[in-house]
């Protein structure tokens, strides 16, 4: 069966936000995707998100992407940093409303690896247990605390060795030094945008979703 996800817009913190939907029957969770660098041409659309929920839609979780503010047909203007955290967490509110029950997981790749982490934080400030983090060649040097990381749930970093847009030896120290738990997976001959490495990437995610 041919499973499509439908426009939707939410209610976002300065104006409408622009999503892209999928529902699915007996769903074991529900998935929010954060996109890149709003300014740098980065979308709901980036080929790595759309693997990124493919690869959640194929584990049988509901799935919700969405444009920053002033992204698409999302109203506003970038502000990269707070303002698109409160965008996803806008999102995530909706998601969250239309599925209370549901394991909520969140993937972040380059800059949405921050709003995702952070947006965790918050989240998790506010009673919600996440399953599980995925941060992928993540802008960790927006990160101002790792206090401002969820401390529960599983959390899993994924970083391209090559990586011509986020330093992977910053990101490999990033990890050396956070207290939590977490796994750090290394991508061998992969730059930033995982060209020729989507495949790759779903096989590293897909089973860890399983779990």
């Amino acid at each position: 069966m041919l499973m499509r996800e439908t426009p939707v817009f939410i209610d976002g913190p300065v104006g409408q936000l622009e999503a892209l939907y999928l529902d699915l029957d007996e769903a074991k969770g529900i998935a929010l995707i954060c996109h890149p660098n709003p300014v740098q041409g980065g979308t709901m659309l980036n080929k790595v998100i759309s693997t990124l929920q493919r690869t959640a839609r194929d584990d049988g979780l509901i799935t919700l992407r969405f444009n920053y503010r002033g992204v698409g047909a999302s109203a506003g203007s970038s502000d990269m940093g707070e303002g698109e955290v409160d965008d996803a967490q806008a999102a995530a509110k909706w998601l969250r409303d239309k599925h209370p029950d549901l394991p909520m997981t969140l993937f972040g790749f380059s800059f949405g690896g921050f709003v995702a982490a952070t947006l965790g934080g918050r989240l998790e400030a506010e009673g919600e247990t996440l399953k599980h983090l995925f941060m992928v060649a993540p802008a960790v040097m927006r990160i101002t605390s790792v206090d401002a990381l969820p401390q529960k749930g599983a959390l899993t970093i994924i970083q391209p060795d090559n990586d011509e847009v986020v330093e992977p030896q910053l990101v490999y120290d990033w990890s050396d030094k956070l207290p939590r738990p977490h796994e750090l997976l290394k991508v061998a001959e992969c730059g930033h945008f995982f060209h020729g490495k989507l495949t790759d990437l779903k096989d590293l995610i897909l089973p860890r979703l399983s779990n």
